[in-house]
């Protein structure tokens, strides 16, 4: 009887037997289905768990519960139908399981999928393996032709990196720069803008991916529409600046040379009044003529040369002079040289924008009324108009030996002074062109020259500097189309209004700030490379004057003359000065320059600075200095061989031990004998040696190279110099102090100078106060070793 019931069910008992099964079949897929490794199946049995969640919250579901809980009690033997096994709940049972209870076809649908996903696991497993074997022949494949056909990755040209710069090199030629020298004396006296859209459109030419102009409206001085006049009252007598007398046509003289012959930003108007010499202008010489006369509202008669010519000027303004000629004494200058008939421009703008000060002249800037920069009248005179004003005898006049300039003690001279020049906005053009590095193309090496649309002056130096820079743009373009290409990124610059106070520099300088004091390594200038055909001349701040000796011993031209030159850190004119003094960024230049045989000490001493004055050039000039243009070549090669080690050495080629020696060296002699400086001077050594031995060598041997090392160590050495910024300067003279005033001086030019304003002025205080500076600076490089070596100490130890 229990047999019969149990297979002979009514219809209601029939739909709970269905529920049973399928909550069986739920449970034992659960616990040990053998089709759960079937990902299908498994997503699906995710979804039931959900949808089992939801549904038992909904009414009515206990009922169905208790169901297939009491059937389950009652012992029933009866296994469920395995065909249902696969059917896994994969949504609400209320909803689905009523579904397939209407559709029973799709129960023996669904049961006949799981032996053909088996036979689809086994052919996908197949099929996924002989992709990934054929992918990974054509990767060998293709690795190994790229790896024919590309250029190394950047660490393997390291062992070439000299065979590179030589397949450069070579390509600078002394009659491609004379071709582009050429082609640039060609332009048109136009103005700055017109200029730089030529250079522009070459160094585009060349191959230079991005170049760009960039120009701001800034506040110029330039002259009347006549030339300033200099009335010697004893006689009555007028002269131009140049000597000249005043009754003569104009027209039949050089009339853009006298319009020129100026000091740029000087005050305007007439002065008259008595003229007093005062040689040099030095501290020494004040006092002895302060000690004579009153120099109140008086005209100076004041040679150019020794010192700054606006820390002079400053000088003179103090003690209360009104006005001030200037000339350069013949004595001065190499007896190659005759410009005893000329006279020249100076700038009295320390650098920028003057209505700008601090900040770039970009739109909506706010423009100070800053017309003049001076209160003194200032003008440039010819040397043969300063003997008219001297009256020397003749009997002082020998033939084998030149007699300085000097005023007789006797006589007084009245000179009136008068000078027109007009403040106006003009725009100035930068060129500047971009060849990003591969490796660390946020890292900049940046190269300057200059050009100028000053009419006659220095017309033939700034095509001497653009022609060298397009010359080695275009030897470098030939490397990079082969497919080569510098670590580190070249920045290519010709500036506008050098002329003015390195207005161009200065101002797109200031534009970029934030971003050059992060990014800048060095600088590389070519301001007037050929100004002499006798010396050469290499200038470098104190970490790269290692670099600049093994450069003249690596490029040197056999003809030319190139005998190993020493290198020093002084002060040098150009655009350079903003990256020296702002930024603290490591500097060079290389020049030729003509230097006197005979008493070179006297003229190292009076020669200094003559480079401030700008003298009319013409355009035989240049090519007489070098006619074969070899010299050009030296400069353009040892230029470039500089820029691309910097540009390219995995470690930057800066010495910190040098910095640390010259600190030293600074320091010697009576006059700055502090044992507090001494000592932190003698810290700065050791902790410079313990990083020369310690960081520098290991970097610098591939073997023991690690990137992250490299790149920290260039880090510190991208900023070694930035501590010796002082605070203030005087006039004309460098923040910087590692740079000295000139050959002749081995102390740090800001102690000089308190020294020297101390006798002036009878006062202690300047004095004290450079030292602190000093003493600061120097301590704040000893701390910034020092930090570096416990960053590597504490980096290397994590990783180990």
């Amino acid at each position: 009887m229990g047999e019969n019931e149990s297979s002979v069910l009514s219809p209601s008992q029939q739909d709970k037997k269905m529920a049973y099964h399928k909550v069986n079949a739920d449970q034992r897929a659960q616990g040990h289905s053998p089709y759960l490794d079937n990902d299908e199946l498994q997503a699906t049995a995710l979804e039931l768990e959900w949808d089992m969640e939801k549904e038992l919250e909904e009414p009515g579901f206990d009922h169905f519960r208790l169901d297939g809980a009491v059937q389950h009690h009652l012992g029933n033997s009866q296994s469920p139908d395995l065909d249902l096994e696969p059917i896994q709940p994969s949504s609400s049972p209320k909803g689905r399981f009523q579904r397939l209870q209407e559709d029973p076809d799709y129960i023996s649908h669904y049961t006949r999928q799981a032996p053909k996903s088996n036979r689809c696991n086994v052919f996908q497993i197949l099929k996924v393996f002989c992709t990934a074997l054929i992918l990974f022949i054509f990767g060998i494949v293709v690795g190994y032709y790229a790896r024919k056909k590309c250029p190394s990755p950047p660490t393997s040209q390291e062992p070439n990196n000299l065979h590179i710069y030589h397949d450069i090199l070579k390509e600078i030629k002394a009659e491609n720069i004379q071709q582009v020298y050429r082609d640039l004396l060609q332009f048109p006296r136009e103005d700055d803008v017109d200029i730089a859209m030529k250079i522009l459109v070459q160094w585009s030419s060349q191959g230079l991916e991005d170049v760009r102009l960039v120009n701001y409206s800034v506040l110029l001085d330039l002259p009347g529409s006549s030339s300033n006049t200099v009335t010697l009252k004893n006689s009555g007598e007028c002269f131009y600046p140049s000597g000249q007398q005043c009754n003569r046509d104009p027209k039949t003289l050089r009339s853009q040379d006298l319009l020129y012959s100026y000091a740029a930003y000087s005050a305007k108007g007439t002065l008259e009044a008595e003229l007093v010499d005062i040689q040099y202008g030095t501290v020494e010489d004040l006092i002895r003529i302060q000690a004579i006369t009153n120099v109140t509202k008086k005209i100076a008669l004041l040679k150019l040369g020794q010192s700054p010519l606006l820390y002079k000027l400053s000088l003179l303004e103090d003690a209360g002079f009104g006005g001030v000629l200037l000339y350069v004494d013949p004595c001065d200058l190499p007896k190659s040289t005759d410009l005893a008939d000329k006279a020249f421009m100076v700038s009295l703008n320390s650098g920028g924008d003057p209505s700008t000060p601090g900040y770039a002249s970009i739109n909506g800037s706010y423009r100070q009324n800053r017309l003049n920069l001076t209160t003194l009248l200032v003008q440039p005179i010819s040397a043969v108009l300063a003997k008219k004003f001297v009256s020397l005898p003749e009997d002082t006049v020998q033939r084998d030996k030149c007699i300085p300039l000097q005023m007789p003690a006797t006589g007084k001279k009245l000179i009136s002074l008068n000078i027109q020049s007009v403040t106006t906005y003009k725009t100035i053009s930068n060129v500047i062109g971009y060849l990003k590095g591969t490796v660390f193309p946020d890292r900049y090496v940046i190269i300057g020259s200059h050009h100028n649309g000053l009419n006659t002056y220095g017309g033939q130096e700034w095509a001497s500097s653009t022609a060298i820079i397009t010359a080695f743009i275009q030897a470098l373009m030939l490397k990079v189309k082969r497919g080569w290409r510098p670590d580190r990124t070249i920045v290519f610059c010709s500036w506008g209004g050098t002329s003015f106070g390195n207005i161009g520099s200065y101002e797109w300088a200031e534009d970029l700030k934030r971003v050059l004091q992060r990014n800048v390594v060095a600088y590389v200038s070519l301001n007037n490379p050929v100004r002499g055909n006798s010396t050469l001349h290499p200038v470098a701040s104190p970490s790269l004057q290692q670099l600049a000796a093994e450069s003249q011993s690596f490029n040197c031209v056999e003809k030319t003359k190139c005998p190993a030159s020493n290198v020093s850190s002084v002060q040098i004119q150009g655009d350079s000065d903003y990256f020296i003094n702002h930024l603290g960024v490591p500097a060079t230049q290389f020049s030729y320059e003509d230097i006197k045989t005979s008493e070179p000490i006297v003229l190292c001493k009076n020669s200094s600075f003559l480079s401030e004055a700008l003298f009319p050039v013409h355009t035989t000039k240049t090519e007489e200095l070098d006619p074969s243009f070899s010299l050009h070549e030296t400069i353009a090669k040892l230029t470039g061989q500089v820029t691309l080690q910097i540009a390219n050495e995995p470690v930057l080629p800066f010495n910190a031990l040098d910095i640390a020696l010259e600190v030293q060296n600074s320091l010697k002699g009576d006059e700055v004998d502090i044992p507090q400086l001494l000592a932190v001077a003698s810290r700065l050594r050791d902790t410079a040696e313990l990083f020369q031995s310690d960081e520098m060598r290991p970097a610098n041997d591939p073997k023991e190279r690690a990137p992250i090392r490299v790149r920290m160590l260039n880090d510190v050495l991208q900023s070694l110099e930035k501590s010796f910024l002082v605070h203030r300067a005087p006039p004309g003279l460098y923040r910087n102090i590692l740079y000295r005033l000139d050959e002749r001086t081995s102390q740090f030019s800001v102690l000089l100078e308190a020294l020297e304003h101390c006798k002036l002025h009878q006062s202690n205080e300047t004095i004290q106060t450079a030292l602190s500076e000093v003493l600061n600076s120097i301590n704040s490089a000893q701390v910034y070793f020092k930090a570096g070596l416990d960053v590597f100490e504490t980096t290397l130890t994590g990783k180990k």
